[in-house]
């Protein structure tokens, strides 16, 4: 698939084994299980439930049939996940509880791409997507020309959709202009960046012995508490152990693609952790806070870790890494958290048992792979910082549907956070963002990567939800992948070229009082 492909029926590089369709009896059992079970558990969550509608009547659709379509993100698991449970769960429910027949279709495109699907469909109007699976960061860009439904009123009208989120979530995925009380999202799900790690080699005596000779003593780390202890520093030493070209072993696996946001979401880290900013959104500032010599050593950093890596590693996106881990080619790899089943090779579909191998083909088993925060950078005082970037979508809704869909779109919103389908959602792999779900001590036991998750929410964040941002991401992929490609050798070269459009993009489009300096009028990277 191209990256400007898209197709009605997802076929996922990355995902394949996870969310491939199950028949609809065995998802109904599977939903029922979970059903039983739910209330124990969703109680102690403070959860509310919908009102079981008295009659089909209550619901002003009864009788009616409403054909729905949702646009998500071609290849991620989550987005699959979504539209599964609206046709395979919401779907009878609907029938049960409501009166109405409703029928879900998908359409689709990759990250890079969706978005222009979805302005090209909305700018004319049109209510082809009933709901989208929108990025966090383009809220703004849908918002603002009033293609998507700001939901305080919708709200307030509901109070079952006054739901406690947590504050990364609340913050990332709901409210525009940020700091504002507007709410345009709900969270479909939370992602954050983790660290995939291969235990089985960790844990292997002869390797142990052979690092400890090699740093002094210093062991290989063993548990998840011990990772949280692992700085920027240690966790090179760990890369550079597992590094042997010869033997097809590498350390480390970021993504470094100039694909979508890739090499922006990990580069970032390298940065804030260190005391970088991106900008000042509050006055549009780019120049003078982004071209900084922090920020200049955490994109150098940040490339140094390619001595660690496969061969052609710059263009590694999230399912390349997918790809380079279960083969059992790189011994850690900073992934999202949200394709935790699939770095494992775990099945997670309906029916599926514990700890099964979703690909019997690939040499990574699930009880090999130890799913832990990412590294931690120490500052002048000793102390261990973690800011990373948070991944993760919300769903919007088309501010153009007319009645019956924009009925739907709610029921379905008061569906999906029910504690059974949040309950379900968890099962298969998904990332709730509901504050009472996470903060029940049974959730993180649900997946091996939800602790992960949950340790690295509060220690993540988003960065532009700014109208321009697809003008601002292109920009500043092509300088950074320009320095980890050597195209540009200077780091700050390419932080400056950033600060230095971003700032004029930001100026002409009348978000910012503040032009690109003068020394920007020559600036290249070539």
């Amino acid at each position: 698939m191209t990256s400007n492909e898209s197709s009605r029926v997802p076929v996922s590089p990355v995902g394949d084994a996870m969310c491939r369709r199950s028949n609809r009896r065995s998802l109904l059992k599977s939903a029922a299980a979970v059903s039983l079970a739910a209330p124990a558990l969703a109680g102690g969550m403070g959860l509310s439930r919908v009102p079981r509608a008295s009659a089909q009547g209550d619901s002003p659709l009864a009788g009616k049939t409403i054909d729905m379509t949702i646009l998500g993100i071609a290849g991620w698991p989550p987005s699959r996940l979504g539209v599964d449970l609206a046709q395979d769960l919401f779907k009878p429910w609907a029938k049960e509880n409501l009166g109405y027949d409703v029928n879900f279709s998908f359409e689709e495109a990759p990250f890079e791409s969706l978005f222009q699907k979805a302005a090209t469909s909305l700018q004319s109007q049109s209510a082809q997507y009933n709901i989208i699976i929108s990025d966090s960061q383009w809220l703004g860009a849908l918002a603002e020309p009033g293609w998507i439904v700001k939901l305080n009123d919708i709200i307030a009208a509901n109070p079952d959709l006054d739901i406690k989120f947590v504050p990364t979530a609340q913050i990332a995925y709901r409210v525009y202009p940020d700091g504002s009380d507007n709410l345009y999202g709900f969270p479909q799900e939370g992602d954050v960046i983790a660290l995939f790690v291969r235990q089985d080699l960790m844990s292997d005596q002869a390797e142990r012995d052979a690092y400890k000779a090699a740093n002094g003593g210093e062991d290989l780390p063993q548990t998840f508490e011990e990772w949280e202890q692992v700085d920027i520093d240690r966790y090179e030493r760990v890369c550079k152990h597992f590094t042997r070209p010869d033997d097809n072993l590498y350390g480390a696996a970021l993504q470094w693609s100039k694909v979508y946001d890739f090499i922006s979401c990990y580069t970032y880290p390298f940065m804030w952790s260190t005391g970088g900013e991106a900008w000042d959104p509050a006055t549009g500032q780019v120049q003078g806070i982004l071209d900084t010599e922090e920020n200049a050593k955490g994109l150098e950093r940040c490339k140094s870790f390619l001595q660690y890596a496969p061969p052609g590693a710059t263009n590694f996106g999230i399912p390349e890494e997918v790809d380079i881990f279960t083969a059992g080619t790189v011994a850690t790899c900073w992934q999202w958290a949200a394709v935790g089943p699939q770095m494992m090779n775990l099945d997670t579909s309906p029916g599926a048992a514990p700890g099964a191998v979703a690909d019997e083909s690939k040499v990574i088993r699930p009880d090999q792979v130890l799913i832990v925060p990412p590294p931690g950078f120490k500052g002048p005082d000793g102390d261990l910082t973690r800011v990373y970037t948070v991944g993760g979508q919300p769903w919007v809704i088309n501010a153009f549907n007319d009645e019956d869909h924009m009925q739907v779109s709610i029921d379905y919103m008061k569906f999906w956070y029910l504690p059974e389908t949040q309950l379900e959602y968890s099962r298969r792999g998904g990332n709730s963002a509901v504050q009472a779900v996470l903060d029940d001590p049974n959730w993180v036991t649900m997946q091996p990567h939800f602790r992960a998750y949950k340790y690295m929410l509060d220690r993540s964040r988003d960065f532009w939800h700014d109208p321009n941002y697809a003008e601002m991401l292109s920009i500043q992929q092509e300088a950074w992948s320009a320095y980890v490609t050597d195209v540009v050798t200077d780091p700050m070269l390419a932080l400056q070229y950033t600060a230095c459009k971003q700032q004029q993009i930001l100026y002409d489009a009348g978000r910012s009082e503040i032009e690109a300096s003068g020394e920007c009028a020559d600036i290249s990277l070539g």
